[in-house]
């Protein structure tokens, strides 16, 4: 049985401390004198929803399994140790293969058996309106069908561990409910949903709400509107983009406030985050332009976001940059709290009996985090030398 042991502060209480594992799991944590020039220690990330990475799109098809093992290597860089690749909308058949292509890089390799916790399948059974839809194909749109996403799940190996759909189609609560009873998550998205059917789909079982704010008409009725409704359902977690770019900072402070140990990040990068700056074409949204910053934008029109190219660790540090996060508190909303939402061994964050998923970090003065090291069961799998 491999035996690890690593060195650092813990980014709880900035304490010293010698984490020693067995087997991949957690089996002591002992004090050390403070130390600090020690790096700080933290469990990996955990991203629901990453659609690409570094020019690799899950969205169009043939997926090479080789492309996901790249993906989660650059996602290592990156602090993100577990992650669902996100497949969107698009034609039964293309579902099919992408879905397939996938589990099969699972089972093929063992860093993406590792990293990867599952699939995400946003759609297709969303809202048909254009708003809500977002950049969604209207050709691809359908009313949730049991015997598709028993097809989708039979050729994902039952990898789909997240579903995003809109509980506005009159059969929402009895798929939710079968979803549910086989094990997926279900969550609520590109949605136009009323309050009656929001309290149904979240009677039925669905828990979470997809990057709550984003997917929705430009203008909404002052109240009540699906993004309230949402926000008052006790039982829903919120999934946020926390960018800066896709919820303006006050409309994440109240998210955050009003969700609290049930509000999350998620990155939802597309294949053009960790390229570099310029302007590219995508199958889904055309001309888009990169700036340097990594803001990404539609070429025809800068004001118009053609969906995201930062890392949940920019999230993550955007938190802490403007004050509506400590340290801790943000990082857990991208760490043990998705963790702990898909119920994943992770959850434990860096204790006793966990699996020693972690990343060693530098802060500067600003608070911003930068990661040093990447360890997944407890194996360095990445480095910054």
């Amino acid at each position: 049985m491999d035996k690890v042991k690593i060195r650092g502060r813990d980014y709880r209480d900035l304490t010293a401390v010698e984490i020693h594992a067995a087997g991949g799991l957690i089996s002591d944590i002992r004090p050390l004198p403070q130390d600090d020039s020690l790096p700080i220690l933290a469990p990996g990330l955990v991203d629901l929803q990453v659609n690409g990475y570094a020019g690799v799109d899950f969205n169009r098809c043939p997926i090479e399994e080789e492309s996901v093992l790249g993906v989660t290597r650059h996602l290592w860089r990156q602090g993100v140790t577990t992650f669902l690749p996100t497949v969107i909308t698009n034609g039964d058949e293309e579902i099919t293969a992408m879905v397939a292509a996938i589990a099969s890089a699972r089972r093929r390799f063992a860093p993406v058996g590792q990293s990867v916790a599952g699939i995400h399948l946003e759609g297709p059974f969303i809202s048909p309106e254009d708003g809500p839809r977002g950049a969604h194909d209207k050709t691809f749109v359908k009313a949730p069908d049991w015997t598709l996403f028993q097809r989708f799940q039979r050729a994902a190996q039952g990898n789909i561990r997240l579903l995003t759909l809109s509980p506005e189609w009159p059969q929402a609560p009895a798929f939710i409910r079968r979803c549910v009873a086989e094990g997926a998550v279900v969550s609520l998205g590109h949605t136009a949903a009323d309050a009656r059917q929001i309290t149904a789909a979240v009677e039925a079982g669905a828990t979470l709400s997809t990057h709550l704010g984003n997917g929705a008409h430009l203008l909404l009725p002052r109240h009540p509107n699906y993004i309230w409704e949402q926000l008052a359902q006790d039982r829903l977690w919120c999934a946020m983009i926390g960018d800066g770019e896709h919820l303006p900072m006050s409309v994440l402070k109240v998210f955050m406030r009003v969700k609290g140990a049930r509000g999350i990040l998620v990155s939802d990068a597309t294949s053009l985050a960790g390229m570099p700056p310029g302007r590219y074409r995508l199958h889904i949204g055309g001309e888009v332009t990169l700036s340097p910053q990594g803001r990404l934008s539609m070429a025809d029109n800068p004001q118009l976001l053609a969906g995201s190219a930062r890392s949940l660790l920019y999230g993550v540090n955007t938190l802490i940059r403007q004050g509506l996060a400590t340290r801790r508190a943000a990082w857990d909303m991208a760490s043990v709290r998705p963790s702990a939402l898909l119920n994943l061994p992770t959850r434990h964050g860096l204790n006793i009996g966990a699996p020693l998923d972690a990343v060693a970090l530098r802060q500067d003065r600003q608070g911003e985090l930068t990661v040093l090291a990447a360890y997944q069961r407890g194996g360095c799998v990445w480095r910054d030398e």
